[in-house]
């Protein structure tokens, strides 16, 4: 078994650029593949969507501490739902929480994929151990803690464990994942305000509309132009390494 100080060391080393992977064009497609194999298919959704919904929620904890908000808890339960309860007088921060979730899974995906097209991607990995680690300290369910400590296992093992390139490879099918589940639950928002608004309650957009008066359309607008930035954003430095860019 490793010692402390080992582990530190290769924590710490996670920090370092490794060197700029040489993706081609067939390794892309197939990571776009990958990260749809488990975005769009029920079975493997079924899992990965719990992380999906984890990152939708920590955007809304990690909007609350950064607005002054007091963060209760965080609770996700296994049918990809889940609830940040905070505390605010300014209906303005509450907004401004409120906001930072259907974002916030296509923004982390685009910060993944440049990670690891850049030779972060074992950084990307440490970091998110770290974030996923310091949310145990708000989790105020069984399923919560089970779903962020497999989360932290995988991040681990990527970490302490896997060479700089395979993490590198991760971070990008892990992003490219997290983005197209961007996509599909920014489509099952739209859907419960077209067909299903028996579960209004449940919409984000719908509650930026109470607090704020503007349209729950409006919000799903604005979500829609973020999402699409970040798969832009993702598509850059990959655009610069497939066409021999620097």
């Amino acid at each position: 078994m490793d010692s402390p100080a080992s582990l530190w060391n290769t924590f710490a080393a996670a920090f370092t650029q490794a060197a700029v992977p040489n993706i081609t064009w067939v390794e892309m497609l197939l990571s776009l593949a990958a990260a749809t194999a488990l975005s769009i298919p029920r079975r493997s959704w079924r899992y990965f969507g719990l992380l999906a919904t984890a990152t939708h929620e920590l955007g809304h904890a990690f909007a609350a501490v950064t607005s002054g908000q007091r963060l209760s808890g965080i609770r996700l339960r296994l049918d990809h739902s889940g609830t940040t309860t905070t505390y605010s007088r300014s209906r303005l921060a509450a907004a401004w929480s409120c906001f930072w979730g259907y974002p916030v899974p296509a923004v982390v995906g685009a910060a993944f994929v440049w990670s690891g097209v850049t030779g972060w991607g074992a950084a990307a990995m440490a970091v998110s151990m770290v974030v996923l680690a310091a949310s145990l300290l708000f989790l105020r369910n069984l399923a919560a803690f089970l779903i962020t400590i497999a989360a932290i296992a995988g991040a681990a093992a990527l970490t302490f464990l896997a060479p700089a390139a395979v993490a590198g490879h991760a971070a990008v099918i892990f992003g490219l994942a997290l983005l197209v589940a961007a996509v599909r639950d920014l489509a099952k928002l739209t859907h419960v305000h077209l067909r299903r608004r028996d579960r209004l309650g449940t919409s984000d957009a719908y509650l930026l509309y109470r607090a704020t008066s503007v349209p729950s359309a409006v919000w799903i607008t604005i979500f829609s132009f973020l999402v699409a930035g970040s798969w832009l954003a993702a598509w850059f430095p990959v655009s610069q390494i497939l066409l021999g860019g620097t």
